[in-house]
């Protein structure tokens, strides 16, 4: 992409970010709303969770991603002797000048994997909260920002948790969505087959033909024009409305908070402008209403001795909201 130094207008933005979808397809079969759900992070500057079994191409999404949007990527194996140091970087002694110099961890880069984010202890999953939430790490007593764009892509794995350390409610909060990869359907999974069959290589993602179609200039366009889409006191009200019928669900020990409500109201704003509107319609809000506020609940004991799942009783929520007309 040839850089530009006029300002990117926000259809042109866009219109890029549209054609990284069509870019990330060309490697990744099947998995559409998981790169919707990190285009809509992207323009909020919010993070996703993403959970899926091994093998449904969560690496590979985000180093799709990151080539089709010409920014850095890196991977972090979270296992349990992972220190926080390992993430954010340290001090080491520079051995030419016998001083002290900061080695930047693997943290400072703009697409984050965060692979089995449930492996490692406490203390290294609150080292990522600050980059999170604040943009920036503190090591030794210095503030060093991070890259803009920064996303974290944390995976979990559904299906195993022994030896894992569930995240705190508290951290599960500061993910904007929660995004779940799914087993392709049977069209989809010969494709992927015939595709490998062709000699593609999950390594080499510019070998399968994706290019950079955008780049950081028009993510932060796209924040831009996100910030003008109005929400009307009707569309705010039903955000309102949904966050508090999950307070009251009987079901629930945990219902979201304004902070979720929030989350909700910014996923909403950037999907809308993705689809080309500069207002939100409850629609909006309810194609978001899932990914964005399922990790959030917390079910009572009795509920899930009963086989209650969480997204049912969300939906059953939205379900007794009064949409606005």
């Amino acid at each position: 992409m040839t850089e530009t130094t006029e300002p990117i207008s926000g259809q042109e933005a866009r219109e890029r970010l549209a054609a990284v979808r069509s870019e990330v397809a060309k490697a990744v079969v099947g998995q559409d709303a998981a790169v919707s759900g990190l285009l809509v992070a992207l323009l909020c500057g919010g993070h996703v969770l993403m959970e899926g079994v091994p093998g449904v191409a969560k690496t590979l999404l985000v180093r799709t991603l990151a080539g089709a949007l010409s920014v850095d990527t890196r991977r972090v194996q979270f296992t349990p002797d992972l220190m926080p140091g390992d993430i954010t970087g340290s001090m080491v002694i520079d051995s030419r000048q016998g001083e002290l110099s900061f080695r930047e961890g693997p943290i400072f880069t703009s697409l984050l994997l965060a692979d089995e984010i449930n492996r490692t202890p406490p203390k290294t999953q609150s080292a990522l909260l600050e980059a999170m939430e604040e943009g920036q790490v503190s090591v030794d007593g210095v503030s060093r920002p991070l890259p803009q764009p920064f996303l974290v892509a944390a995976t979990q794995n559904p299906v195993e948790y022994e030896g894992t350390y569930p995240l705190p409610e508290a951290q599960l909060d500061r993910f904007l969505l929660k995004v779940v990869l799914p087993i392709p359907d049977r069209n989809a999974e010969l494709e992927i087959l015939r595709r490998h069959a062709a000699g593609f290589d999950p390594r080499d993602v510019a070998g399968a033909g994706v290019r950079p179609v955008a780049g950081a200039a028009d993510v932060a366009a796209g924040r831009a024009a996100v910030g003008q889409v109005q929400v009307s006191p009707e569309v705010a009200g039903y955000i309102v409305d949904i966050a508090r019928a999950t307070r009251e669900s009987p079901s629930l020990s945990l219902g979201v908070s304004p902070r979720g409500a929030t989350a909700l109201l910014r996923s909403a704003r950037a999907w809308a402008w993705l689809s080309g509107r500069d207002f939100v319609t409850p629609d909006d809000v309810k194609a978001l209403a899932h990914a964005t506020l399922v990790h959030r609940l917390g079910l009572r004991p009795e509920a899930e001795l009963e086989g209650v799942e969480v997204a049912q009783v969300l939906a059953s929520a939205l379900g007794s909201v009064p949409v606005p007309r």
